[in-house]
């Protein structure tokens, strides 16, 4: 025989199951979601008009750098770009630069680095500056040996200037196997600079028809990057200048038009852009005090297109 529960009675059992199985044990509950570090800000800047009108405060004890990619042509657009580098050193002492790949196009002999390196930023190395360099998809691996940039025989490796809380690492990322993985891991961790910036070829986010953003490279990097309260990351590949909106609370900027231009490639309906300039070849300067980061982006024509103050993640 069947036995039938009065629908009253169903509906107090039921009640009670709800209570019970909602209160629960407090080993049972779920830790209360960790906060992830504030994200960095961007405060954009008026430009000047007319000659080369810096924004950089120029303080004394600031780690002072450019940013160049993509360059090694030998063209006569790659000279004239140069000679704004040197221009914008006369007003503000960056000691050195960091190169984000593509370093040489075509040949690499020793009158090619003369032609496509050497003598177009002679001035500036006569004046002491530096140029630690990444590798891009066009450039051989013995590049690492090449005195001037500063490689040491490393693909991959890192280096604190000696002012201010700042470290960069400079990544192959044609190549990103684990080892490299692995290692730059290890790297943000033991670091204790205020300032991560990692610099590499291939941009995880970017506007460009031509190639875009590396989804695969962002999947690997972008994890490290929030776990480690980097800050900005600076890339090249696309031949154009972009800074993109922030993404997860990281500034990203595309600086791959030091030689090499494409002309009207930066996606407008990508939603990703910030700012860009994909109408002349450009380079950036950039000082760093305390936990402020403020940049200026320089085209070919002599002239400051984008700038502004960035302040670091928390």
């Amino acid at each position: 025989m069947k036995t039938v529960i009065p629908s009253r009675i169903s509906a107090v059992i039921l009640l009670l199951v709800v209570v019970i199985l909602g209160c629960g044990s407090a080993s049972t509950e779920r830790p209360p979601a960790t906060t992830p570090p504030g994200s960095a800000t961007v405060v954009e800047t008026p430009q000047a008009a007319g000659g080369l009108a810096l924004t950089m405060p120029n303080k004394g004890d600031s780690v002072k750098f450019a940013v160049l990619g993509d360059f090694g042509t030998g063209t006569r657009e790659q000279y004239e770009l140069a000679g704004v580098m040197k221009q914008a050193h006369d007003l503000f002492k960056f000691d050195f630069v960091v190169l984000v790949g593509d370093n040489l196009y075509g040949s690499e002999r020793p009158q090619d680095f003369k032609k496509k390196f050497e003598e177009p930023y002679k001035p500036l190395l006569d004046a002491g500056v530096k140029f630690y360099a990444s590798l891009g998809n066009h450039d051989a691996r013995e590049q690492r040996y090449y005195k001037l940039f500063n490689m040491d025989g490393k693909l991959y490796y890192s280096f604190k200037p000696d002012k201010q809380s700042v470290r960069f690492f400079a990544l192959e990322s044609t190549y990103l196997d684990p080892e490299q993985v692995a290692w730059f891991e290890k790297e943000l961790q033991n670091s204790n600079s205020d300032w991560k910036i990692p610099y590499f070829h291939h941009p995880p986010y970017s506007s460009g028809d031509r190639h875009g953003s590396d989804t695969r490279l962002r999947e690997v990097l972008e994890p490290l990057f929030l776990k480690y309260g980097v800050s900005v990351v600076l890339t090249g590949h696309d031949h154009f200048y972009e800074r993109l909106k922030p993404q997860k609370g990281i500034v990203y900027f595309v600086t791959g038009s030091g030689g090499q231009l494409r002309k009207g490639n930066i996606d407008k309906g990508s939603g990703l852009t910030a700012a860009g300039n994909d109408q002349d070849y450009a380079f950036m300067i950039c000082e760093i005090n305390g936990d402020q980061m403020w940049f200026d982006a320089i085209s070919r024509k002599g002239g400051v297109f984008d700038s502004g103050v960035i302040t670091r993640r928390k």
